[in-house]
């Protein structure tokens, strides 16, 4: 396929191109060769975001997190391209690194860059917003790791507009490294998870949003049918559940008929519609096998016209 040209990533001078590979699942329901497979095939086709964190996968039976990081390190190592890729890793998950004091911030932004085998993070976000801790003292020590060139730029994941707001507003009256990008929920059967005053503030301060479950746990991929049985660890994760909502029989209908009549994927139309969105520079999704990709990065390629973007918009009202 040929790529689509990069995309600026909100004030920064990062440019992305507009799927963001999902390294959840490296280290996870993906082994280290599988994992190595999918980041080939995905920079073979001119992909260059990597998403990641340090807590990815703690959750696993015998892993301690920072699976997925060691992965990407193995990669780029093995590959020599490590200029090549924008890396976006996150703070506050940990099981040894929870928080975001100051402290804690430093310190695992180091052990991140240990296991990525690289001297700088392109992105890094945090990744659960600790409403106990100040503003000042998150933004603070965030900005030492840009002045030390450990981190290019920062952004924030899971955050309120409130705190999102005053964060910005601090960066700005301090001169210190200020969020370049945000990292919310956001899909066609998710949408208050980011539209209104969490989207509002990112528009006015020039944020670029970069959307997690992008695909509602597979839902959106077309996989979850009436009656259909689904092998996939997240299926146990609910994302059939919006077969039982109006909403959500609306929205696989609408993608059914869009994606016929362009002879693509669901799910390429379903990340094409979020890439459409106002702030949206790069959806996330991941793949565990490289067969599951194109539908991922069909979205490079794919313009919705503007009636088949607000069916999309209407049916997931």
């Amino acid at each position: 396929m040929t790529a689509s040209p990069l995309r600026k990533l909100g004030s920064s001078d990062l440019e992305v191109f507009p799927l963001s590979l999902g390294g959840n699942v490296f280290g996870w329901t993906a082994d280290e060769s599988q994992s190595f497979a999918v980041l080939d095939a995905y920079a073979a086709a001119g992909g260059n975001f990597v998403d990641t964190a340090d807590s990815y996968s703690h959750w696993v039976d015998g892993n301690s997190g920072g699976e997925s990081e060691t992965v990407i390190g193995n990669w780029l190592a093995a590959r020599g391209n490590r200029d090549d890729i924008v890396i976006a890793t996150k703070v506050s998950q940990h099981p040894d690194f929870p928080g975001l004091t100051a402290t804690n911030i430093k310190a695992a932004a180091d052990a991140s860059l240990q296991r990525l085998g690289t001297d700088h993070i392109d992105l890094y976000y945090t990744h659960f917003d600790k409403t106990e801790v100040p503003v000042e003292e998150i933004i603070g020590a965030l900005d030492e790791l840009v002045k030390a060139g450990k981190v290019r730029a920062i952004g924030a994941s899971n955050i309120s507009a409130a705190r999102l707001a005053e964060s910005l507003a601090f960066s700005d009256r301090e001169g210190l490294a200020r969020y370049v990008a945000l990292q919310p929920q956001y899909n066609l059967v998710s949408r208050d998870t980011y539209e209104g005053e969490l989207q509002a503030v990112a528009a006015r301060e020039g944020l670029a949003a970069v959307p997690y479950y992008a695909l509602a746990s597979g839902f959106l991929t077309g996989k979850y049918r009436p009656g259909a049985t689904v092998d996939s660890p997240r299926a146990a994760a609910g994302a059939g559940k919006h077969l039982d909502t109006e909403r959500g029989r609306k929205v696989l209908a609408a993608l059914d008929d869009i994606a016929e009549s362009h002879r693509v994927p669901v799910a390429t139309v379903a990340l094409a519609w979020l890439a459409s969105r106002p702030t949206v520079a790069a959806p996330i999704a991941s793949a565990r096998t490289v067969a599951q990709l194109p539908a991922l990065l069909g979205v490079a390629d794919l313009v919705l016209t503007e009636e088949e973007a607000a069916r999309l918009t209407e049916a997931s009202a």
